[in-house]
């Protein structure tokens, strides 16, 4: 399955980190939307970034070992669809420039703003939820 996935995160509390070259970087509070291509294997893709254990690759596992995964919505398709919706969150939300953007001209990948007002957004973009599997 290939396609694109917008994971839903929730950082409990303000902190600075060093994000690649990026450098560092301070993060309010509050929930986050990143979103991300794979292109070669969507669920595989999804569940690395659910891995606490991994080397980090990407700006955003600089990020994840900080915050809680609320939510993860996805969409299948064979064409990289990763830039426009980044456009339609940059249109909504407020974002972390140059964050996971290093292969594209996007101002960013990564935004903030209300979880409940980034479902929505998702919803309009036809993603849908990624079932995600937590141990009793």
């Amino acid at each position: 399955m290939k396609g694109v996935y917008l994971l839903l995160m929730r950082l409990p509390k303000s902190t600075a980190l060093t994000v690649g070259k990026l450098g560092s970087i301070h993060f309010e509070k509050g929930d986050y939307a990143y979103v991300g291509s794979a292109l070669n294997g969507l669920d595989q893709r999804i569940q690395r970034h659910l891995r606490t254990n991994k080397k980090v690759h990407w700006h955003i596992d600089y990020l994840l070992p900080y915050t809680e995964i609320v939510s993860v919505f996805y969409k299948e398709n064979n064409q990289r669809e990763e830039c426009s919706i980044a456009q339609t969150l940059e249109n909504n939300f407020a974002s972390i420039p140059g964050f996971g953007c290093s292969d594209c001209t996007c101002a960013s990948h990564l935004f903030s703003g209300p979880s409940e007002k980034i479902c929505m957004v998702a919803g309009s973009l036809d993603m849908k939820p990624f079932l995600l599997h937590t141990n009793p």
